[in-house]
Parts: C-alpha cells; structure tokens; sequence
C-alpha cells in the first residue's frame, strides 16, 4: 500500500514536471511532440519499476547493477526536483499577475499570463546541471583517489618517533564496489608511500560481513612495519538491515572481526596496543563507533584508555568526528584523533583552502585537519561511497600525516 501512495506522488510530481517537456516543444510538429512525450512517459515508468525491482535483486551477485538503477533513480528525481522548483515559481508569479489583473481597473489591458520563458529556459538549465554532473561524478568521480598530506608538530612526541609517517584509510564500504582494479589501485597508491603506520577508521561494510569477501585479498595488501589497525564504524554492526534473530546478527559481527583479522589487520575494539620503536613508545588507541544523536554509542572511552596513563604521546581512532567535541576533548589528553564517517557528503567544492560541503551543517569537523589547544582531529573524507555512487567535488581520499617532534 506504501509503494502505491508513493507511485501515485511520484506520479503527479511527474505530470507536473512534463508541462516544462510541453512547453519546449510545444513548436515542433505532431510527430516530433508525440515523440518526446512517448520517451518521456516511457522513462518516467521505467524509473518507478526499478524501486520494486531493485528490492528484488541480489545485493552482491548483482552489485553493480542494483548501484547504477539507484543513481538512474536518484539523477532522475532530482533533476525533475528543479524543473518542479522552476515551473512552481512561474506558477506563484502567474498567480500573483493575475490577481492584481483580477483587482485592477477593467479599463487596463489584461496581462499575459503565458509562461515565462526566462523560468523555462533556466529550469531546463537547472534539471541538466545536477543530470550532467552526478553522471560525470560516477564515471569520474568514485574512484579518483587523492593523497591528502599533512605535517603535524608534536612537543611530546618521542624523538623516536620523528618523521614517522601515518596513512589513514576510513569509510570503505566495500559493499558498493563495482570496480576491483580500480579499488587495487587505490592500495597501491597508499602503499607508495611508504607508511609506518596504517590505520583505518570504520565502515568496512554497508550492512552485512560478506559484503567484504571478494576484497580481503585487494586489502590484505596493506602492511607496514609498525603495523594495520582498524575500528568499527556505525554501519559496520549491521544496525541498518533485519535479522532473523540478534543471535544472527551478533554472528555477522563476529565475521567482520575475523575480516579485519583475516586481512591482517589489528582491530582494536575499545582497546588499545603499545608501539615501541628503540625503547620509545606511544600509543594506538581503537574506540568502538561512537556518535551523537541517533549514531550508535558501542565505544567505551574510560576502557579503550585502559593502562595508557603513562604513554607520552597517543593516537586514536574513533570513526565519528562528532565524538571528539562530546568526549576526547573534555575527558581525555589524547594528542591525535583520527576520524571518517562524513564522507564530505560526497559532494562539495575544495579549491585551495576553501571548502565547502551541506556535510559541514551537520558536522563541525567534516573534513582535513582541526586544533583545539594541543589535541588535533584528522577527519578523512572515506575511501569509498555509499549510496550514490560516486563523488562531485569530495574525492575519495587516502590520508598521509607525517608526525614531527617540535
């Protein structure tokens, strides 16, 4: 019943945008017009079957064919979201014009109330802007990886431990892939540079462990010298997905565990590991997923911080950046925090030190670098996407911070 009263908004939604179509050919011929109101009707169809349809489909055996009729759906609406806008302005100006033509003197000529064709014009515009860039987000975008590095000054930090370099990995999702090499690809540019230190920040996965099977020997590749850490990010505990039982459920978590294990890497699940390089030592620190409001509170911060006390420098990673403000900050010294989750929103502008994300209207720390006092965040922008699938602007990143005494 659901899908029936969404199917029929959709629907007028749809008939609505069409009068934009009339108009714009409303000059052609017969055929012409008929023509473009057959394709037209036809897409917009097509579009509502791929909902059920895309239910129906296996989500990894036919992976990349569920990702791409989600984007068709998603670039369809919002393109016609604008060309709703546009018209629904023409349509309240016309209103207004012919009150006032209702209420001024008979003697005046009658306006005319035939549409604006500066409205239309710019409604074509808009609809073709959010079409041409979210296509070129997925065919450019997904997985054009990008080195984000950083230099950060540390007066604590052992002289052991100048110069080492760090690289971050955060929001994987690996159940959205469609493309392996170009996954492989990202690795290699990570392990190019030489990192002493791996850390990943959570979300290996969109709901389920299997999602991640065909990638553990992609991302077994990652090593370093003083070792691949990881955490659990909110969509790693399957919160967003129905289970036959909790039993079932806490089974898959188990599984993803042996994931990050099988692939060689330390999952620190509110625990902590003690580096030791020439006698020197600090700290790696993994928090479970800990975020406000309606994000999952799995982390325990007084128990990940067990036996640390005397570290003179520590490193933690917890995968949501809002948990640095509500906790890190006010209840701990811990010098670095490491972060993902937001995804830059996947869509943004970054020239220089300009940026700008809707990412940064739920977030105070979205992406790159902060400093409060001596205690930093680095908030990745997620190597991978959810949802849609693809980036405009926020491209998929790999962090390399290099750590300085000062």
């Amino acid at each position: 019943m659901r899908f029936v009263v969404l199917v029929v908004l959709y629907l007028i939604f749809d008939f609505y945008a069409f009068q934009l179509v009339k108009v714009q050919v409303s000059d052609y011929s017969d055929t012409v017009r008929r023509s473009v109101y057959i394709v037209y009707w036809v897409f917009s169809i097509f579009t509502i079957a791929l909902i059920p349809w895309i239910s129906a489909l296996d989500p990894f055996k036919q992976r990349v064919t569920r990702t791409f009729f989600i984007a068709i759906i998603a670039i369809n609406f919002i393109s016609k979201f604008f060309i709703v806008l546009f018209l629904f302005i023409d349509d309240f100006t016309r209103g207004i014009r012919w009150i006032i033509d209702k209420f001024s003197s008979p003697k005046e000529e009658t306006t005319d109330l035939s549409r604006s064709q500066f409205l239309m014009k710019s409604a074509v515009v808009a609809a073709s802007v959010p079409a041409v860039t979210m296509s070129f987000g997925i065919v450019s975008g997904a997985y054009d990886y990008r080195l984000r590095k950083k230099t950060i000054n540390f007066p604590n930090l052992p002289k052991e431990f100048d110069g080492v370099k760090l690289v971050q990995l955060s929001d994987i999702h690996s159940g959205s892939f469609y493309n392996k090499k170009a996954v492989m690809g990202g690795v290699e540019m990570a392990m190019a540079e030489k990192p002493d230190i791996i850390c990943f920040t959570g979300d290996l996965v969109n709901d389920q462990s299997k999602e991640v099977e065909d990638y553990v020997p992609v991302f077994e590749k990652l090593k370093a010298p003083l070792g691949v850490y990881s955490v659990m990010g909110n969509h790693d505990y399957g919160d967003y997905r129905s289970w036959s039982s909790p039993q079932a459920k806490n089974k898959d978590v188990l599984a993803l565990h042996e994931a990050h294990k099988l692939m060689g890497w330390d999952i620190l699940l509110n625990e902590n590991r003690t580096i030791k390089v020439d006698g020197a030592e600090i700290g790696i620190l993994g928090v479970e997923n800990w975020g406000k409001g309606r994000f999952s509170k799995y982390g325990d911060l007084v128990k990940t911080m067990e036996g640390t006390g005397e570290l003179p420098f520590s490193v933690l990673l917890s995968h949501d950046p809002s948990h640095w403000e509500a906790q890190i900050l006010p209840d701990t010294n811990i010098d670095l925090t490491l972060s993902g989750h937001t995804h830059g929103f996947q869509f943004g502008v970054e020239i220089g030190d300009f940026r700008w994300s809707p990412s940064q209207y739920l977030y105070k720390q979205w992406a790159d670098l902060y400093q409060q006092q001596n205690q930093y965040i680095y908030v990745n922008r997620g190597f991978g996407f959810l949802g849609y699938p693809g980036r405009i602007g926020i491209l998929p990143e790999i962090t390399v911070l290099t750590l300085k005494r000062s």
